[in-house]
């Protein structure tokens, strides 16, 4: 996977599917940080190398956050996020995760499906 460097940072391009954007959709030139920006870290309102992502209905984003081993919610407009599974250290127990590296939403079941890919589940 390439990497940009950016002032210490290494950013990685994450490869998400964002199906609810219509055609006449308008963007800002100007991006505005939404979660995290608070440094690399585990505290709710930091996160470490996220991979993958989704955003629900209501602006509610779901982030795999890859190196803490978590799956963390962000709604909008908050400063932190909240911990929605793993976020335990990493290991194989129900309550764990293992380098997590996308999350969806299933909207029939409303629960989230986890691609925990060190533990190959």
């Amino acid at each position: 996977m390439n990497s940009v460097s950016t002032r210490g940072m290494k950013m990685y391009p994450c490869h998400c599917i964002i199906s609810n954007i219509t055609g006449n959709a308008t963007w800002a030139r100007i991006g505005v940080t939404v979660a995290g920006g608070k440094g690399s870290g585990n505290a709710t309102n930091q996160l470490h190398l996220p991979s993958g992502l989704v955003v629900d209905d209501d602006q509610t984003m779901v982030i795999a956050d890859t190196w803490n081993h978590r799956i963390i919610q962000w709604k909008k407009d908050d400063t932190n996020g909240q911990v929605v599974a793993g976020g335990k250290g990493l290991g194989n127990r129900m309550d764990q995760l293992n380098y997590p590296s996308d999350v969806l939403i299933d909207k029939v079941t409303n629960s989230f499906l986890i691609c925990d890919q060190n533990n190959r589940r």
